[in-house]
């Protein structure tokens, strides 16, 4: 790689960080209203998404969405999605306009700024502590009986094993998706891990592909049931993956 190159995406990068921040301070005296109670969390997602574009747009991104299924208001969802980026969150933000929950690692409340309103507004778990996982299922359990929908990435994290296609999945969302008989919502992206991934010298704008496949129905299923959800939804996921209907 030249050395021009390597500068253009040390800056390119470096901008990312920027963004990540920059609509926080300015959105900063809402921010602090409706994240300071869970009755505002609607209020809460409008500035989310708003944040979330910021980022994706401000990075030359440009989101290409296939929907098979489309999400009612009012209702409650698993939103499960494969996992591979940072601009995931991001992402999934934006191709979803119905509030949902992140259940997210616990690591990313670290982040300077960010860090606090992700704390506050999301399930944080370290997958590390049995006691960690144990609340961040309870806690969910709490949220959905709200009426709120969850999102999970079942991979547990971002695979240290670069060669990894697509993780397994952990069963926690699909059993949380039974005991509510709510339905899975799987979708694909296929395009985060080229556009930015964990490398940093790497990636740069363009297309950001998703599908959204149909829902899986869970009304019937019992605790059971959750390892073959599991892997029927995994298998969607992996089959978009390998065979993209979007282009």
């Amino acid at each position: 790689m030249g050395i021009l190159k390597k500068f253009a995406l040390l800056l390119w990068r470096i901008w990312f960080y920027i963004l990540l921040g920059l609509p926080i301070l300015v959105m900063l005296p809402v921010l602090l209203v409706v994240a300071s109670a869970e009755r505002f969390y609607p209020q809460f997602y409008v500035c989310a998404r708003i944040w979330a574009k910021c980022i994706i747009y401000g990075m030359g991104f440009y989101p290409k969405v296939k929907c098979a299924e489309k999400m009612q208001k009012g209702k409650s969802y698993m939103i499960i999605a494969n996992h591979t980026s940072i601009v995931d969150i991001m992402l999934m933000l934006i191709v979803n306009k119905h509030p949902f929950v992140f259940i997210g690692k616990v690591e990313l409340a670290k982040i300077p700024l960010f860090g606090h309103f992700y704390r506050k507004t999301s399930i944080l778990v370290d997958r590390k502590s049995q006691r960690s996982r144990q609340y961040a299922f309870n806690e969910a359990q709490r949220r959905l009986k709200q009426g709120n929908s969850i999102c999970i990435f079942p991979e547990g994290g971002v695979p240290n094993d670069h060669t990894i296609f697509l993780d397994n999945f952990k069963d926690g969302a699909f059993r949380l998706a039974i005991e509510h008989q709510i339905p899975v919502v799987p979708i694909t992206f296929h395009d985060c891990k080229k556009r930015f991934s964990y490398k940093f010298f790497s990636g740069g704008p363009g297309k950001l592909r998703v599908k959204i496949h149909h829902f899986l129905p869970t009304k019937g299923k019992i605790v059971g049931d959750k390892r073959a959800l599991r892997e029927e939804t995994r298998e969607i996921i992996l089959q978009e993956l390998q065979n993209p209907t979007i282009h």
